[in-house]
């Protein structure tokens, strides 16, 4: 599978990404692509081919095979990384938006025109929204995919040992699994490296959230301030008016002349 694609495609969302989406995306390449390309898909190369049961019986290989492993690990993380990194095109994809429409604006008013967007990266209005739900839905995607590997193949431990009973197997036989040591630890390594996405995309919605809310704070704050002190200045205003008016209104009484001051 060539992963150059996505790789470029989720390089653009970098430049539009927090801090711990751009931890997200690091771990997402070295620490889950770069181990299932490189060792992944060659550990579970000989997983049918090597799953080896002490029969002879047509079929009874096969049907133990597929009762123990319904759906290849590989295809399902192959699965889970194209769901978990696909959502954030939709990022991209808004930002080129903005982008085509502040274009349009531009042609249609002229280049001094006022800009539709200040900046069209910046997450704000439709593009908070968009990138907050692609956080939720890569969260439920890593979970999903969790909680399947532990369902679908009952934990993730795999014995030396299986007892197989299907159909068209004589018996109760023994199956045995190819290098299940190795295959335990690159389970536990990407369901470890999942949750761990899962913690950066909660800790990445909590602070967007907690950012977007001192934000609204401090505009409330300063349109407060604003008011206020635009209405301390009216009221001062009026004041000084109010003295004005009254000293121009006061009739001065004249001084008693000196005759009537003798008398």
């Amino acid at each position: 599978m060539n992963w150059a694609f996505l790789q470029g495609l989720l390089s653009g969302v970098n430049k539009y990404s927090t801090a711990f989406g751009r931890v997200w995306l690091s771990i997402v390449f070295l620490f889950r692509v770069m181990v299932f390309v490189v060792a992944a898909e060659k550990v579970w190369g000989d997983e049918q081919k090597d799953f080896k049961c002490n029969t002879a019986q047509p079929g009874c290989h096969n049907v133990c095979y597929d009762h123990f492993f319904p759906v290849s690990h590989v295809r399902l993380w192959a699965l889970q990384l194209i769901f978990v990194t696909c959502p954030s095109l939709l990022v991209v994809m808004h930002v080129a938006y903005r982008e085509d429409r502040e274009r349009k604006h531009q042609l249609k008013y002229g280049e001094n025109c006022r800009r539709l967007y200040k900046n069209t990266g910046k997450k704000r209005g439709g593009l908070w929204w968009t990138y907050v739900l692609t956080l939720v839905f890569k969260i439920a995607v890593d979970a999903t995919f969790v909680y399947l590997v532990y369902h679908i193949y009952e934990g993730y431990d795999f014995p030396s040992l299986i007892k197989c009973e299907q159909k068209p197997c004589p018996n109760k036989v023994d199956c045995f699994i190819a290098r299940p040591t190795e295959k335990r630890i690159f389970t536990l390594f990407m369901v470890v490296t999942s949750l761990a996405c899962i913690l950066l995309s909660i800790f990445e919605i909590v602070y967007l959230i907690g950012k977007r809310c001192r934000e609204c704070f401090t505009t409330v704050h300063e349109s407060r301030h604003v008011m206020t002190h635009t209405l301390s200045s009216g009221s001062n205003l009026m004041e000084s008016n109010t003295l004005k008016l009254t000293s121009k209104n006061t009739p001065e009484i004249p001084a008693p002349s000196y005759s009537v001051a003798i008398s």
